[in-house]
């Protein structure tokens, strides 16, 4: 039986690469230093009271835990380059979407994966309200949008994709 991907394994091409190299600085540097200043701050002696010890424990934790979890992530990944997207005039993952609210206001925002999706940099998660409403809409298509005050009607005005 063929697994079922789930929508938060989606990343770009980009988000993967930020995370791949993310995690090798962690392993490769970040874990290193501390393990050093760790071993130092043993060897001072008493480690009850050793605040370089302490915090160094601490944070060798946290490195793990995100090692773990950016490994995790990137095994489960699903690399989908919006560059490749053969059908242009619908909306799918990495789409850069112009749409007007009914205040007349312009919004764009670009549909990327849930670990990478920024919104100051004008990014949605695939799997956020305004993603879910414009996934599939074309050129002209006004949908309705569930947000906190209540439903929002919204039409698209353009799609665009990276040029591969």
């Amino acid at each position: 039986m063929a697994e079922k991907t789930a929508l938060s394994d989606y990343l770009s091409p980009q988000g993967a690469a930020t995370m791949r190299a993310e995690l090798k600085m962690l392993a490769q540097e970040e874990r290193p230093r501390v393990v050093e200043i760790v071993s130092w701050a043993a060897s001072n002696g008493d480690r009850s009271e050793n605040a370089d010890y302490q915090y160094g424990k601490r944070r060798l934790r946290e490195i793990d835990r995100r090692l773990r979890f950016l490994g995790k992530r990137l095994e489960r990944a699903v690399i989908v380059d919006p560059a490749a997207q053969t059908v242009r005039d619908r909306v799918f993952f990495g789409a850069m979407v112009t749409y007007v609210d009914e205040d007349d206001t312009e919004h764009t925002v670009t549909i990327l994966g849930v670990d990478e999706a920024e919104l100051a940099r004008g990014e949605v998660s695939l799997v956020s309200p305004i993603a879910r409403a414009l996934m599939r809409t074309r050129v002209g298509d006004v949908v309705m949008l569930q947000t906190p005050r209540g439903p929002v009607e919204i039409e698209v005005l353009r799609i665009q994709y990276p040029e591969g």
